[in-house]
């Protein structure tokens, strides 16, 4: 069980930060007609608007909440708020988004496997992304009334510290997560697997969602209206009966 343990979540995560960022570099830069999110609307709009909203704001929600939660030092933020604080607020905010997020991704997937046609037009890589975001929800929400065991916010402190060891490359981050449960180690196994798969399914959209802050620094551009290249005198509307 230690090898195990040190390999999941002390080299595994490694593997799969390497293939997450080298493999959408590679995809970009070679299949960049695959790179999209083959949204099947078209097929079906029905349950989308519902589904891909409600999923898109738990996703992103706890994106953020995670990243900024796990990798954000404890001396940052102490004289303000305590780890028990810290993490009754994770507790709420994530429990509520968590489950706006499950009810996305549970229609999406009905969605998915109900529709005829939507099914015959599903790539397998759908389909097992579905599952595993919506099995990663679940298991989300299933630390929840465990977290609540530790309220003095002990174990999210040490979860932070691995996630900070890993991407510091520290040693001793495996020996963090000694006292923590199975449901938390297979919903962060379960994460840092959906990274492996990024850039061969159609998350690897995301980075374009995110690459669109870019406009917000780009320079005005110049547009010149046709009208202005026609000789003067022949640029007026033509009148109702005027010949051809």
């Amino acid at each position: 069980m230690n090898t195990l343990n040190h390999f999941l979540f002390g080299i595994y995560p490694y593997i799969c930060l390497v293939v997450f960022l080298l493999g959408s570099l590679i995809r970009f830069d070679r299949d960049q007609y695959t790179w999209k999110s083959d949204s099947s609307q078209m097929l079906k709009a029905g349950q989308l608007r519902w589904g891909s909203n409600l999923f898109h704001i738990g996703v992103l929600f706890l994106f953020f909440g995670h990243f900024a939660g796990l990798l954000t030092p404890h001396f940052v933020y102490e004289r303000f708020v305590s780890a028990g604080d810290k993490q009754l607020m994770a507790m709420i905010s994530g429990g509520i988004a968590g489950l706006i997020g499950f009810a996305g991704v549970s229609i999406l997937l009905h969605r998915r496997l109900a529709e005829p046609r939507i099914r015959i037009n599903s790539k397998t890589s759908d389909i097992v992304l579905l599952i595993l975001l919506w099995l990663q929800f679940a298991l989300g929400l299933a630390t929840v009334p465990l977290s609540a065991q530790h309220l003095d916010g002990s174990l999210m402190m040490r979860l932070a510290a691995w996630a900070q060891y890993i991407v510091t490359f520290q040693p001793g981050a495996v020996d963090l997560l000694a006292e923590a449960g199975w449901i938390f180690k297979m919903h962060m196994f379960l994460g840092m697997s959906i990274f492996l798969i990024f850039p061969f399914t159609r998350l690897v959209h995301v980075w374009s969602g995110f690459g669109t802050v870019a406009y917000l620094m780009r320079p005005y551009q110049v547009v010149r209206a046709r009208r202005l290249n026609v000789p003067a005198g022949q640029n007026q509307p033509r009148q109702p009966g005027a010949g051809v």
